[in-house]
């Protein structure tokens, strides 16, 4: 599991033996010391994320605002130490720092840093919830990973059939964008093609917030006609990517084939239950 989540190679042995015993708990989820590290990690991640998203609540900054920034700071440093305690203990620490996990903890801790001097960007240290990704590794969830890289096997193989089918929803929202311009005009709020574009779109993904709508009875049907090609379009990505999914799957798992017991025939699939040749009746799946 460890290799599948990317994590460095153990120090070699020149390295200090409180080294070797810090890699162990920070790096190996098989042992105890190793599984409660990485479980209290996954709790501060969720405890400082719920912090930040407390923390943009007005009413809740206006009276807890101080408290809440120490226990932010608080985070950072434990995610720092964290961050400093990893790149020490590995052989390689460039190689941990470019990979994605050593990025992702790099900008888990970043922002706060940097909100000294913007303000603003506070806000992202909400990125640090992608280090939950961990916990694939912290409970040796090995099944969800390969589900995983069978739908983003599924996706890649698909990407061409995708990119086409977004490139024909593309030019229609453009066509009918361009041509609700036309129909509606600047007076019924349609006041250039990219509004109008902007139009099509939300209707096209059934979004509709309302703020444009058509006021002719040509618009209002042209509407229509936009929601029920909608409906139709949600649908084909969805199959698209299912169905390469299915074949994949197929392909992973062997077709269990049985042979008839009294006549011999064979090459009969799981969902046979009786002989073609004889009606006798299939022996069932191993």
């Amino acid at each position: 599991m460890a290799a599948t989540m990317g994590h460095p190679s153990a120090p070699p042995g020149r390295l200090a033996e409180w080294r070797r015993r810090l890699y162990r708990v920070i790096w190996e989820s098989d042992t105890h010391a190793g599984r409660l590290f990485d479980k209290i990690v996954v709790v501060a991640i969720v405890l400082s994320v719920g912090v930040v998203l407390l923390d943009s609540v007005q009413s809740i900054r206006a009276r807890h605002g101080p408290v809440l920034n120490v226990i932010e700071w608080g985070f950072t440093a434990l995610f720092t130490i964290e961050y400093i305690a990893r790149l020490a203990t590995v052989d390689r620490p460039l190689r941990y720092a470019r990979s994605f996990f050593g990025i992702v903890d790099l900008l888990a801790v970043l922002p706060t840093y940097l909100a000294l001097f913007t303000p603003e960007l506070h806000a992202l240290i909400d990125v640090r919830i992608l280090r939950l990704l961990r916990v694939f590794r912290i409970f040796r969830l090995t099944e969800y990973v390969a589900e995983y890289q069978v739908m983003g096997a599924a996706l890649w193989a698909s990407r061409r059939k995708i990119l086409v089918f977004l490139a024909a929803v593309a030019m229609i929202d453009l066509i009918m964008g361009t041509i609700m311009y036309v129909v509606e005009g600047p007076s019924n709020g349609f006041t250039d093609i990219p509004t109008s574009v902007y139009w099509a779109v939300t209707t096209m993904t059934t979004v509709g917030f309302g703020d444009i709508t058509p006021q002719t009875d040509v618009g209002r049907f042209i509407a229509s006609l936009m929601m029920l090609v909608g409906w139709g379009t949600l649908a084909v990505p969805t199959g698209i990517v299912t169905a390469e999914m299915t074949v994949r799957r197929q392909a992973r798992t062997p077709l269990a084939l049985r042979s008839c017991p009294a006549c011999g025939t064979g090459s009969y699939g799981p969902e046979a239950r009786y002989c073609q040749q004889c009606g006798h009746a299939l022996p069932p799946l191993p």
